[in-house]
């Protein structure tokens, strides 16, 4: 489960390497499409990681937040807090890897023509899991206020 606070970055720690789908090309040839869809309210977010580290055992992604969200730039704006879920997905490239417009898919089902080694391909998801969006501190829909205790007793008396 991944752990994010809103208007915060984050990273992404999953496996990837073992679920990888195109083998044909180096590990720097693949990026990966993230898409975020919220448990309560079904809004969706893609995005591609800002940084990406892929290991043998593991990726690290890496997930700005931004006031403008920004697919290609790996910035979201999840709101609102709460239960999310995540699914990641192999994009591939036989050539030059660059993440914009016109050269990588904005969705999973993003087919970019005409085909040219330039153009990154969604190869299909690698894995997938919920994220756990956590209220940056101060900004929680429901704030409590702390009351100093009362000196004497304090009783409720009913029906009288």
């Amino acid at each position: 489960m991944i752990q994010a606070i809103t208007e915060t970055s984050f990273d992404i720690y999953v496996q990837t390497e073992d679920n990888r789908i195109d083998t044909s090309v180096a590990s720097t040839q693949i990026r990966h499409l993230v898409k975020f869809t919220n448990d309560m309210d079904k809004s969706v977010y893609y995005a591609y990681g800002n940084t990406e580290l892929i290991k043998d055992r593991y990726t690290n992604i890496n997930i700005s937040w931004g006031a403008t969200p920004n697919i290609y730039s790996g910035i979201v704006k999840l709101f609102p807090a709460g239960y999310w879920k995540y699914e990641i997905y192999e994009v591939s490239w036989i050539g030059t890897v660059t993440v914009l417009l016109n050269t990588a898919p904005a969705t999973e089902n993003d087919v970019l023509t005409p085909a040219a080694n330039t153009k990154g391909v969604v190869q299909g998801l690698v894995t997938k899991g919920k994220m756990n969006l956590s209220e940056k501190n101060g900004t929680e829909q429901v704030q409590y206020t702390q009351r100093q205790e009362p000196s004497g007793t304090n009783y409720i008396y009913y029906g009288q």
